[in-house]
């Protein structure tokens, strides 16, 4: 199902500027990983932080009609991955998130205690209530962008659940559950700049992604004689390339982009509407077939009994209007 969301209702923070630029220069820095099993500094909310990993680019989904990217269906039963998560010292789950993107995976601070919350992490916390009983159960490691899927391949986490796309290349080194949201490529640049979208408005213009995105592998196949040359380990880090004045623009989902205009209300998203379609995913470790049916389990029940919609209104309803609801799953047995 394909929906098209508007972002003019999203409002920030207040001197949401300024966030922006300090979130992402904080962001910067998280470059994980501690080992999976133990090490790491925990803060009071799970969170977790380490070293760096490898850079892994895609192409788009709309590009991968030539493989089976359906996920397997749901299954409440227990199998050796989830088994091996239960039976270690730490009854936690492992999860990689984002804590700078507004909405989806992020820190308020105008909230004591600042603790991790927004959409994606809303869904970590349903994973662990199915998992072991308890929403509380789960370490938050914060991930850059280009971490993803060195961190589910070194087994420092359990799972992604960081607005990730679901895509064949991707397939090759990880698994997927089905789409929890669908999203697109999209510009996002100030009000006043004379770019009007994707297209010839962009030839000669600096254009900042993020290392190992979909908007990085769609700019190299098309970029109407952009400059691409500018990449950053956190998305983020981009709209502080942005505010600095050193980027024109800057593309990435535009589900993100729509958070980031709250932030610093002097950019806007360019373009009637993104140019690719796109659906978010949890990613896990390859081979581990029973996680990836428990997590469509959870997907199944959050899409009937009301959680995804209850979570999309609190998060991303004011800046992305009314939704059609979640995509529906595919399954490939």
């Amino acid at each position: 199902m394909r929906t098209r969301r508007g972002t003019a209702g999203l409002r920030g923070w207040g001197g949401v500027g300024a966030m922006g630029l300090a979130c992402a220069l904080a962001g910067s820095l998280v470059l994980v990983l501690p080992d999976r099993d133990g090490g790491g500094a925990e803060g009071t909310d799970g969170t977790t932080r380490g070293g760096p990993g490898s850079t892994v680019a895609a192409p788009a989904r709309a590009d991968a009609d030539d493989c089976n990217d359906r996920s397997l269906r749901p299954s409440p039963k227990d199998g050796p991955t989830i088994e091996q998560i239960k039976n270690r010292e730490v009854k936690k789950l492992i999860v990689g998130v984002d804590q700078n993107s507004y909405r989806w995976g992020y820190r308020d601070p105008n909230k004591k205690g600042g603790e991790l919350e927004g959409f994606d992490i809303d869904l970590a916390r349903e994973i662990a209530q199915e998992i072991f009983g308890d929403r509380d159960a789960v370490v938050f490691r914060a991930i850059p962008t280009n971490q993803r899927i060195p961190a589910i391949q070194s087994g420092q986490v359990d799972m992604v659940v960081r607005t990730m796309t679901v895509n064949c290349e991707r397939l090759k080194d990880v698994d997927f559950s089905t789409g929890y949201f669908e999203t697109g490529q999209q510009l996002l640049a100030p009000k006043k700049s004379d770019i009007t979208g994707y297209g010839p408005s962009i030839t000669g213009k600096k254009i900042c992604t993020a290392s190992g995105s979909i908007a990085e592998e769609e700019l190299k196949k098309k970029n109407y004689s952009a400059d691409i040359t500018t990449t950053v380990p956190n998305q983020l880090d981009c709209l502080v390339r942005l505010q600095l004045g050193e980027v024109d623009a800057v593309v990435t989902d535009s589900a993100l982009a729509a958070g980031q205009a709250a932030q610093d209300p002097t950019v806007e998203l360019k373009g009637k509407e993104p140019f690719t379609t796109e659906h978010y995913a949890v990613a896990m470790k390859k081979g581990s077939d029973d996680l990836v049916r428990r997590v469509n389990k959870v997907l199944d029940d959050y899409r009937k009994d009301g959680g995804w919609q209850k979570s999309y209104d609190k998060w991303l309803k004011e800046g992305l209007g009314k939704s059609s609801g979640p995509p529906a799953p595919e399954y490939r047995d």
